[in-house]
């Protein structure tokens, strides 16, 4: 193994006693050699350390537990993203909403009361402006 000195994780060694376990079940080694196996597989510092235990068991060689690569982690943060995004824009909208909701009601009222206000002013000054100018179209007494 070209990176013996390295230390071993517990995964690493959890990984070479199930190897052991397998070997055991196959034949490979007998029950007291498991045991003195499984000891310095649980002893083991190094790959170097754990390579050794299964040396002369066929295909074997510990295998390192990577770390998540970049196309999961890319996906983790695109997730992420795409979730707490729409969830912060929904919080920003009903916090807005809450705090600029008077603003509708005053311009609903301010068209309401003005444009009637406005319609009716309009309406009496036009309809009594004609009949007193004479133009014809109210009542002659």
């Amino acid at each position: 193994m070209r990176n013996g000195h390295l230390r071993a994780s517990d995964a690493d060694r959890d990984l070479v006693a199930e190897r052991l376990r397998t070997a055991a079940a196959e034949g490979r080694i007998a029950t007291d050699e498991l045991d003195e196996r499984m000891g310095a597989t649980l002893a083991a510092r190094t790959y170097a350390e754990l390579e050794a235990v299964i040396a002369d068991l066929p295909g074997t060689q510990p295998e390192r537990r990577r770390s998540a690569t970049p196309a999961r982690s890319v996906a983790g943060v695109a997730i992420a993203l795409a979730l707490v995004v729409p969830v912060l824009m929904a919080a920003i909208f009903v916090l807005t909403s809450v705090f600029a909701v008077w603003m509708l009601w005053a311009a609903v009222a301010w068209w309401f009361f003005g444009h009637r206000h406005h319609h009716h002013y309009h309406h009496r000054r036009h309809a009594h402006g004609h009949a007193q100018a004479g133009s014809g179209r109210g009542f002659r007494l």
